[in-house]
């Protein structure tokens, strides 16, 4: 008599010390501003033998964004962007995940900013190996990227400027530079 084993899937938390979410924005026209937000949590659902069965959920406070600038990440939390007090977090979930034509491993995911769902693309560098620390836990990281149009999530402030165009791009890179250990 055969035994059927089910596929190793393992779970991995993502570790929110060594975890960030960044953006770039084009401001004035001239020049990008980054920023980031620190307090991103959120876990890996790892099949260990075809990551393409995977899934990936993660959940982003609004309220730790920092652009280095304190007027600045007011207005970003303010109605006008963010909304922080009425949506005080942004959350991913993934939807599928393939390799793309290059070999690319991609996430597709529902986003959702400010109440507003749209499904996006994440190109992946990694997982990496997974590796011990120190402490004897067990680490893998991924570095996911994508571009959003901020209008798609009901982000639609800007200022016109007195020479044209617009204080703040409508173009967004978003980086997940993440770090999961083992549970």
């Amino acid at each position: 008599m055969s035994t059927l084993t089910a596929p190793a899937i393992s779970t991995w938390n993502i570790d929110p010390v060594h975890s960030i979410a960044e953006f770039k924005v084009k401001h004035m026209m001239i020049s990008n501003v980054k920023g980031q937000f620190t307090a991103v949590k959120g876990a890996l659902n790892l099949h260990e033998t075809d990551v393409t069965l995977s899934g990936v959920e993660a959940a982003i406070e609004v309220a730790s964004i920092n652009t280095r600038d304190e007027s600045r990440d007011a207005h970003l939390k303010s109605a006008d962007f963010f909304n922080a007090e009425e949506f005080p977090t942004m959350s991913l979930k993934s939807t599928r995940i393939y390799r793309n034509p290059d070999g690319d491993l991609v996430v597709a995911s529902d986003l959702t900013i400010r109440n507003v769902t749209r499904n996006v693309e994440f190109v992946l560098e990694g997982p990496s190996p997974a590796a011990k620390d120190p402490w004897g836990n067990t680490r893998i990281g991924v570095a996911a990227t994508t571009k959003i149009n901020r209008k798609d999530f009901g982000l639609t402030w800007n200022a016109a400027l007195e020479t044209g165009g617009v204080l703040v791009g409508e173009e967004i890179t978003i980086t997940l530079d993440l770090q999961f250990v083992k549970a």
